[in-house]
C-alpha cells in the first residue's frame, strides 16, 4: 500500500495542518544549524512545509494551502532572525548566500548605493528569481520551488538578524529589516507556486490510480493577484527603498 502525504495527515484538521508548518520550521532551523551544512537548512525546510501544502491541494484547499505556507515562512524566517541576532557567525555557516546578501545591504544601509535602489539591476533580478521558481515549481509539482523560496527567506532573513545584533537599533531592524515590499513579493511567489506545483500533483495522484479533489477554483486570479503584488513590490521599492536606507542606517553602529 503507498501512502501519500494525503493518507499520512488523513487524520489531522485542516486547522491543525495549516499551522504545522509554521511549528516546525524553528525546528528545522535548531538541526540546520547543528549540521553546519548550508544545503541542510532549505532542505529541512522544504521538508516541513511540502507534505502538508501537497495534502492541502490535492484536498482542493488552496486557499488553506497558500495561510500554511505564508505562516511557514514567516515562522522559518523569525527562527532564522532569532538565530542570527544571537550568533551571526554560527549562522553563516548556515544560510547559503547569507553573509554575501548581508554585505551588499549593509554597504547599501551605509551608502544608498547598490542594486537595492538601482531598478536597472534589482529588477533583473527579480525576473531571474521569478522565472527560476516559476520552472522549479512546474516541473517538481512545488518541491523545487519551495526549496528555492526557503533558500530567498534564509538569506534576506539572516540579513535582518544581523542588521538587529549590529547593536544600534536593533528594535528598528526587527521591525522594518523585512521592507513592505519585500514581504509582497514573498506572498506573489506563494500564490505563484501553488497554482504551478497543481498540475504535476493531480497528474501523480492520477498516476497512483486515485481520483484528486478538482482544483479549487480557477487560477487565473491567482495570477492576476500575484501580479498585481509584483508590481506594487515595483513600485514600492523605486519609490522608498533610498528612504527605507536612511531609516536603517543607525542600525548600523558606525
Amino acid at each position: 500500500m503507498i501512502i501519500g502525504p494525503h493518507s499520512a495527515y488523513r487524520w489531522a484538521r485542516p486547522g491543525a495542518l495549516i499551522a504545522l508548518p509554521a511549528l516546525l520550521a524553528p525546528v528545522a532551523v535548531i538541526l540546520a544549524r547543528a549540521g553546519q551544512g548550508p544545503l541542510l537548512l532549505p532542505v529541512l525546510a522544504t521538508a516541513v512545509i511540502y507534505p502538508v501544502m501537497a495534502t492541502l491541494l490535492l484536498r482542493g484547499r488552496r486557499d488553506a494551502a497558500a495561510l500554511a505556507a505564508l505562516l511557514w515562512t514567516a515562522g522559518l524566517s523569525v527562527s532564522i532572525i532569532a538565530f542570527t541576532r544571537r550568533d551571526p557567525a554560527s549562522m553563516e555557516r548556515v544560510v547559503l548566500n547569507g553573509p554575501a546578501y548581508r554585505e551588499e545591504m549593509f554597504a547599501y544601509i551605509r551608502s544608498g548605493i547598490g542594486r537595492e535602489g538601482d531598478p536597472a539591476r534589482f529588477v533583473p533580478q527579480h525576473a531571474l528569481h521569478l522565472l527560476t521558481f516559476s520552472l522549479l515549481s512546474v516541473g517538481s509539482g512545488g518541491l523545487l520551488g519551495i526549496a528555492l523560496g526557503a533558500i530567498l527567506v534564509g538569506y534576506m532573513s539572516f540579513y535582518v538578524g544581523a542588521l538587529a545584533a549590529g547593536g544600534g537599533a536593533p528594535g528598528t531592524a526587527l521591525l522594518l529589516g523585512w521592507p513592505p515590499w519585500a514581504i509582497l513579493r514573498v506572498a506573489a511567489f506563494v500564490l505563484i507556486g501553488l497554482c504551478l506545483a497543481e498540475p504535476v500533483l493531480f497528474a501523480a495522484r492520477g498516476w497512483l490510480g486515485r481520483l484528486p479533489a478538482p482544483p479549487a477554483g480557477p487560477r487565473r486570479p491567482w495570477y492576476l493577484a500575484a501580479a498585481a503584488l509584483l508590481v506594487a513590490d515595483i513600485v514600492l521599492k523605486l519609490v522608498f527603498a533610498q528612504a527605507w536606507a536612511a531609516i536603517l542606517r543607525p542600525c548600523l553602529v558606525p
